[in-house]
């Protein structure tokens, strides 16, 4: 893991300048109860293009590219279903929104059931589940709820490669969380972000499955190694590509994974 404002590499002065954002496990309790969609996931952009979101909470709305211009963080979100809705030429009784099983989102959870969508909860990982609402084989039409900010930036990311709608808003939850958005540079705490805010120009994602899940496989071993599913992906060209990789420990670098058999 890497902290916030951390440098990292050669530091010559001919050396590219980029920003990452990374989280090396995204949905740790997924992948210690064996649950689906565990990540390890990372984002680059040309220095100062990725957010340098604080350790505090984001509210987010993610859709996949229909979501252009249609989602609203200042909607509420029957709104914003109903919106959906139209622009798919749909019902709203057709829609499926994926929010995170918590108890701040029990308002969110009962008004888009009280709306007629269905709602998938789950108990992690909401840059997978940003993720999902561009895939069509998944079933998931829009995101709602607060998350992890620097989660927010790498979902942003994510879609920005996929050409999908994301918007965030910094939500501290306390003064110090506030303090420190502005100290990071970060004035206006209830600025709704734009997705090509949070992750500018040429922006590169990648992510290997940790656990199996709607879009990747996950880790599986074999004797003396283990086969990986990982997607890579850029915003210019919208490239996505799946990379399936067999690794034999033996002729890698020692990563202290002698005893797995």
């Amino acid at each position: 893991m890497l902290y916030i404002g951390e440098e990292v590499g050669g530091g010559d002065e001919d050396d590219p300048q980029v920003d990452i954002a990374v989280d090396p496990l995204e949905g740790t309790n997924l992948c210690a109860y064996g649950r689906p969609n565990a990540l390890a996931v990372v984002a680059m952009a040309e220095q100062g293009n990725l957010l340098h979101a604080p350790d505090t909470y984001m509210q987010k709305i993610a859709c996949g590219a229909i979501g252009k211009g249609i989602i609203d963080l200042d909607k509420t979100p029957t709104e914003n279903l109903r919106s959906i809705a139209d622009a798919k030429g749909v019902y709203v009784e057709d829609l499926t929104a994926i929010v995170l099983d918590r108890p701040r989102h029990e308002a969110i959870i009962k008004e888009v059931r009280e709306a007629g969508a269905r709602v998938r909860m789950i108990s992690d990982g909401d840059v997978s589940a940003a993720i999902a609402t561009c895939v069509e084989s998944t079933g998931i039409d829009v995101m709602f709820g607060t998350g992890g900010a620097p989660e927010g930036v790498l979902a942003a990311a994510a879609l920005r490669c996929l050409g999908g709608a994301f918007q965030g808003r910094l939500k501290p939850r306390n003064e110090d969380e506030a303090r420190r958005c502005k100290k990071m540079g970060i004035e206006e705490i209830d600025k709704k972000w734009e997705i090509d805010e949070l992750a500018k120009g040429d922006v590169v994602f990648a992510a290997s499955g940790v656990t199996t899940g709607d879009m990747l496989k996950g880790v599986r071993y074999f004797k003396g190694g283990a086969r990986t599913h990982s997607l890579v992906m850029r915003s210019r060209s919208g490239t996505v590509r799946f990379v399936e990789a067999e690794h034999h420990f033996e002729r890698k670098p020692n990563y202290g994974l002698e005893g797995i058999q």
